[in-house]
Formats: C-alpha cells, structure tokens, sequence
C-alpha cells in the first residue's frame, strides 16, 4: 500500500478534491431547493438530472478520449464543472438545474473515467488490487468529508457553491502535473442486454433496482431532510453516515462472500435493510436513530451493488468481464435516473415517510426475487468463485473493471483455470444452456 501512495499520490489527491465537490453539490442543491420553495416533485427532476448525465458520458466520454487525448478532455470537462457549480447558486430556477445537472453529470463519468484510466496505468499487476481499495478509501472520504465542509457556510449564499467550485479546479493541478503519463485507451467492449441477462439474471435485475435505491440515498436525502425541515447540520450528519455505512460494511461483507453463497448474503442484507426501514417507519426515531438508519441503508446498500457485481463476474469468461461490467453499469444508470423522480411523486404524495417507503419497497422487492433464483440453481461452492471486489456505486466502467479483473488475479490459480469455465459447469435438473457456451440464467 505504501508503495502505492508514494506512486499514485497526485492521483488520489485529485481524486480525493474531486469527490469534495461532487459531494457538497448533491447535499446543497437538496437544502438550496426548499430554501428556494421549489415542489419535491422539481427536485427530483433536478437530482435525476445528474445520474442521467452520468449515464451519457459513460458511453460518449471513452470516443472523445479517443479522438483528442486525456489531457484535453480531462481539462475540458473540468472547466464545465467548475463553472456549474457557481451557476447553480447564480441561476436557482429548477428547469436550469436540471440541465445544469446532466451537464455536470456528464461532465464528472468523463473525469472519473480519465482519472481512473491514469490510476490503472500507473499501477502494477502486483498492486492494483491496493490501488482499487485506496482509490474506493479516498472516494469515500472525499464524500464524508464534503458533507463536514455544507456545514461551514450559508447554504442560501454563494460561498458554500464557490467553495467546491475551487476545489474541483484545485484538484487538477496534481494530476495533469504528475509524472504518470497519459495512458493509451482502448474502447470500452459492449455486451448485449439479452446476453448479459442470460449469464446472469439476478445480476442484471439487483443492478437495475439497486440503481434507485443508490439514487435515492444519494440524491434525495438532502431533499427528505429538507422536507423535515432538519438543520444543516443533521442532513449533512446522515448523509455522511450512508457512506461512510458503506465503506466499512465492505470489507467484512467482502471476506463472508468469498466463504459463502453470494445470493444467501445478498438476501441477509436485503432482509436487514427492510427490517431497518420497517423500524425507522414504526418507531420515528430522532437524529441518531436516523443515522444509524442511514447508515445500516449504506451499509445494505454499498456491498450489495458489489455482491451483485461478484455473482455475474462468477460466471464470465475472463475475456467478457469488461463488457459485462459496462453493461451492468448501464443497467445501474436506467435504474438510477428512475429512482428519483419515483422517490419525488412518492414524497409529494404521501409525506417524508415516501422516501423510505420507496427504499424499503426495492429491498424487499430485490430480495423476493433473489429468494426464487436460489430455487433455480444450486449454489457454486464457494472456492470454485472469484475474489470479491470492493467497488463504489460512482464508479465509472473502467474502475469496475480494473478492480474486478484484479479480484480475478487473486483467485487461486485452479479455480481460474478451470473451475469458473461457465461451460464446465453442468446445468441443475431441468434447466438449460443458453446454447452460447455460458451457465443457463441464474
């Protein structure tokens, strides 16, 4: 790991300022907009703004890397950014929002593919599964650590929307002057839908409902707090608990799931979440009830997406797990950009408690479905499975891929080699081939 930090620091460090500022404009935007008494119904237009810009640069960002370079790109889109962020305090009208926000959505897929391009050429085969779990550590401190920083100014003014604005601008300087050359940049292999689906339909139905339990958690709790009218203070306090929940569930989850069937933990988790959810809607607890709430949600939630993440890659050739990777993101995104504006109408309708009402009905819904396809297949033993990979939801395709080609470098070597083949694993009774040489669906 030292290494690691001596070689990538610049990298992380720019990455660390980046996710600063992509958190406080989430957190802010959800109290600027019940400061300015937009309806939740154009707030969650707003925050669905972002993912869906996401969404888009994940397939337009690698062609324009392509054609002009990283260093262009990475300056342009950086530029945007900047400017954005003061445009929202400039502009607070929820229609230039929304389109400030798929801009800057855009804007942030092509930054985070960039950066995480560079992070993967400057590591070696013998490090990158350090450099993956540093980068997903300084991610969610970046994001923690932004929702400190909503605390330190007037959300009504523009200092707290100028703040990240520098900060993003900062975050270039030690990147574009690190030693680590540009890397080359292939294009992004593509998997089709119905292939996708039929390796793996629990991975490609949890992906897409995960996608708006994540954007809900994400981009509307600000919006939730605010509706409760909560202090600046106790929103950024339970924001910060769903990720820093997340990033500490990770890793014990990660060790249980290489021992054990990862549709058995997937449904353990889904159940803790509903109970939890359950629990918030039955007892209302006060503010450290909620943040232990959010924090159990990020904590659910996080590993889940990575569990579901694991479970596909199980059964892919080593060769298809790029494309299955953007594939399952571009699942995650459709999901994602429907989670708001559901989440919205359900709180326009029914009060705060939509918003847990949504996130629990998800859960509860995923974990049904994850119950009945352990009914179709039994479970892979557990050595015959790769590694898991630590991955953050905000990831963009190349960080999913890198680290879970990284978690297949650690499989042991047999399992590699033979076991994990899709086609040397023998259909249960009464099920198929898909005739392509993959496991019938799971």
């Amino acid at each position: 790991m030292i290494t690691v930090l001596r070689n990538s620091w610049p990298l992380l460090l720019g990455i660390l300022l980046l996710l600063v500022g992509n958190g406080m404009q989430g957190t802010l935007l959800g109290i600027r907009g019940g400061i300015e008494q937009i309806s939740t119904d154009r707030m969650a237009v707003v925050m669905a703004g972002y993912f869906a810009g996401f969404l888009l640069g994940s397939r337009i960002a690698p062609g324009m890397i392509q054609r002009v370079g990283h260093v262009r790109v990475f300056a342009a889109l950086g530029s945007l950014i900047s400017a954005v962020l003061i445009l929202y305090a400039a502009v607070p009208n929820w229609i230039a929002w929304t389109l400030l926000r798929v801009l800057i959505g855009f804007s942030f897929s092509g930054v985070y593919i960039t950066a995480e391009s560079w992070l993967n050429a400057s590591s070696s085969n013998e490090n990158r599964g350090q450099a993956m779990s540093a980068y997903m550590i300084v991610q969610m401190a970046g994001l923690v650590t932004a929702q400190v920083l909503v605390n330190f100014g007037d959300p009504s003014g523009f200092m707290l929307f100028i703040l990240p604005s520098v900060l993003v601008s900062l975050a270039f300087t030690p990147i574009l002057l690190a030693a680590t050359p540009a890397p080359a940049f292939g294009a992004l292999k593509r998997m089709s839908i119905r292939r996708l689906y039929q390796v793996s339909p629990l991975g490609c139905i949890g992906i897409f409902i995960m996608g708006g339990v994540f954007s809900a958690l994400l981009g509307m709790t600000s919006v939730w707090g605010t509706i409760l009218q909560m202090s600046v203070r106790d929103i950024s306090a339970i924001v910060a608990a769903v990720y820093l929940g997340g990033l500490i569930a990770q890793f014990p989850i990660g060790w249980l799931s290489d021992r054990m069937d990862r549709r058995l933990l997937i449904l353990q988790l889904l159940l803790l979440g509903v109970a939890v959810v359950v629990l918030q809607l039955v007892f209302q607890p006060g503010i450290w009830g909620l943040i232990a709430v959010a924090a159990i949600a990020g904590g659910v939630a996080n590993p889940v997406y990575a569990l579901l993440l694991a479970h596909t890659n199980d059964y892919l050739d080593a060769d298809d797990m790029a494309a299955a990777s953007a594939g399952l993101l571009f699942l995650n995104g459709l999901g994602a950009i429907g989670g708001p504006l559901i989440v919205g109408r359900m709180m326009a309708m029914m009060g705060p408690n939509g918003y847990w009402i949504f996130i629990g009905t998800l859960m509860a819904a995923l974990a049904s479905y994850t119950a009945w396809r352990m009914t179709r297949r039994e479970a892979r033993p557990a050595d015959e499975t790769g590694n898991f990979a630590v991955i953050a939801p905000a990831a963009s395709p190349v960080a999913v891929e890198v680290a879970l080609e990284a978690a297949q470098d650690d499989t042991p070597a047999e399992a590699a080699q033979g076991d994990l083949a899709p086609a040397d694993y023998e259909p249960a009774r009464g099920e198929a081939s898909d005739g392509a040489g993959q496991d019938a669906p799971r």
